[in-house]
């Protein structure tokens, strides 16, 4: 059976997977991503990693991986498949793809976004399937966003579109005007994604220990503190949603990440918060995330398939 490989790295884990060219994942493992060793350990387990999976493939299906598809964090070049800046995995100017493609015995590889590509995912195969125009944002540690247009994300000039984490939401001598690792200040993951939920949770709670999901199981009992946390949060959140809307025009707005778990307890209060700022806009649709911690997965399988298809194309055309 024809594959691909996927591998979606986080800071904490590397999630892998045999793709099938219907979607269907026909193997999935992970490993520890060991970024505790550096820079290199880690690269090394993603390469071992890979090549246990089309060592599996060869196995089991009686061929290799047709291709490779990777989704990593932080700066990246996919037209010259470089990791180009990592923070929580230390490494800059990596060429991940070409590394990985060697190691692989010359297996083609695309590179991606973790970001961007478990929006493509989202966007193909997920809550986004068969809408024009999207825009997912993850809540988790941070916050980002992909950018859907008729099957495929928006990278940007420079490769950072979809930054949303990233917009100004309090200013000035707002007292909730974080500084973040940015280098800007009142960014609104500063105050909107889950760990920052989880900070301001702790705090107020007194439990140190406390995080996000706690402080929702509060909201739904009625905790008084926790309500005004959550809601702290819906409200930034709604604030740097309605700017991106504005600026985008998507027709759904697909809301992932570890804050997203909370069901309605946030979309409830998410989508009210988002009408009570729009004026002249048109409302999206504002939907949970489909996929939840398969998508960069799938998402680097689809950028393996589109590659192969791409490649039969300039096949055909040179003939």
């Amino acid at each position: 059976m024809k594959h691909v490989i996927a591998l979606d790295v986080g800071g904490t884990a590397i999630k892998a997977a045999l793709i099938a060219p219907d979607h269907t994942l026909l193997y999935e493992t992970r490993r520890p991503t060991e970024r505790a060793k550096g820079p290199e350990a880690v690269v090394a387990g993603i390469l071992a990693l890979a090549a246990d999976l089309r060592e599996h493939g060869r196995r089991t299906y009686g061929e290799p991986a047709a291709a490779a598809g990777i989704a990593v964090p932080g700066i990246v070049d996919t037209d010259s498949g470089t990791a180009v800046y990592a923070a929580n995995l230390g490494w800059r100017d990596l060429p991940l793809r070409d590394r990985l493609s060697e190691h692989l015995g010359g297996t083609p590889v695309a590179l991606g976004h973790d970001v961007r590509t478990g929006g493509l995912a989202e966007g193909r195969v997920g809550a986004g399937r068969d809408t024009d125009r999207f825009l997912f944002v993850p809540l988790g540690t941070g916050i980002a966003g992909a950018i859907g247009v008729d099957g495929r994300i928006e990278a940007g000039a420079h490769g950072y579109a979809g930054e949303i984490g990233h917009i100004a939401v309090r200013r000035g001598a707002d007292a909730d005007a974080l500084d973040c690792g940015c280098g800007g200040r009142g960014c609104l993951e500063t105050i909107a994604s889950a760990s920052a939920v989880s900070r301001a949770w702790a705090a107020a709670s007194g439990d140190p220990d406390a995080d996000a999901a706690d402080c929702a199981e509060a909201v739904t009992s009625g905790d008084p503190r926790a309500l005004k946390v959550w809601q702290h949060a819906v409200d930034a959140l709604a604030d740097g949603l309605v700017t991106a809307l504005t600026l985008l025009d998507p027709r759904l707005l697909i809301i992932g990440g570890g804050l997203a778990e909370a069901g309605e307890t946030l979309f409830t209060p998410l989508r009210a918060a988002v009408a009570e700022r729009v004026t002249f806009q048109k409302l999206p649709r504002i939907v949970p995330a489909a996929l939840g911690d398969t998508a960069g997965c799938l998402g680097a399988g689809l950028l393996a398939w589109d590659l192969l298809l791409a490649t039969d194309s300039m096949e055909v055309s040179a003939r």
